[in-house]
């Protein structure tokens, strides 16, 4: 009787992966989403090795972790939640999200780089997607610390600009990419999410019911 030659595994299909997908997490039984007004020179974490600044010198609610970025140079509004359901829908581009700044500039912006910016400029990164913008007046914001540096004998505007990307540093680069270098950027709005009249370093708890926590 002829000897039995073991069965040779069956190869995976082509382009499929064998790696079983993971579960997702289960949302939280107490959704949490929090409003932060970040201050200036403020990492978006909380811990650093370096002693700097960090988010666990304003916010003591345990379990939340930032939806998004916003640079130390940056202020304004951060949403943190515990939730990461709520925070992909945040911060995935797929959902374009808008955000909008109030940014000072330095010097007065033409009606061409204004157009520029709302049409979108070109970065080392590819160009940026259309964008709101408009001239301001100079809101009535908390005194920077430390102040902006002014350049004498240059004037600066205010803009509000409105993207639905989040790249590196994307408005810092959009307005210097047409002559016009940010002096200050202030978060002031995310979705439907705005910072209201939170000062530096305070936090308040969003309405679980309007912020779609369960959706």
């Amino acid at each position: 009787m002829p000897a039995k030659h073991p069965r040779r595994p069956t190869p995976p299909i082509s382009g499929k992966s064998t790696t079983p997908r993971r579960k997702p997490a289960p949302r939280p039984a107490v959704c949490l989403l929090v409003a932060l007004n970040k201050p200036f020179d403020v990492l978006t974490q909380f811990t650093d090795g370096q002693g700097r600044r960090t988010l666990k010198d304003f916010v003591d609610v345990p379990g939340i972790y930032p939806a998004g970025r916003l640079d130390r140079d940056s202020e304004g509004l951060l949403l943190l939640t515990n939730d990461g359901h709520l925070q992909a829908r945040i911060t995935d581009p797929k959902h374009k999200l808008a955000k909008t700044y109030w940014v000072q500039v330095d010097g007065v912006p033409t009606e061409i780089q204004l157009q520029a910016l709302r049409h979108g400029v070109t970065l080392k990164d590819g160009p940026t997607l259309p964008a709101d913008v408009e001239q301001i007046a100079e809101p009535e914001l908390w005194p920077r610390d430390p102040p902006v540096r002014y350049r004498a004998n240059i004037p600066t505007s205010w803009l509000s600009v409105t993207i639905r990307e989040g790249r590196n540093r994307q408005v810092r680069r959009m307005t210097a990419a047409v002559g016009l270098p940010t002096l200050r950027l202030v978060r002031v709005r995310i979705g439907d999410w705005t910072l209201g009249d939170l000062q530096p370093g305070q936090w308040r708890e969003l309405n679980a019911a309007a912020n779609n926590c369960q959706a």
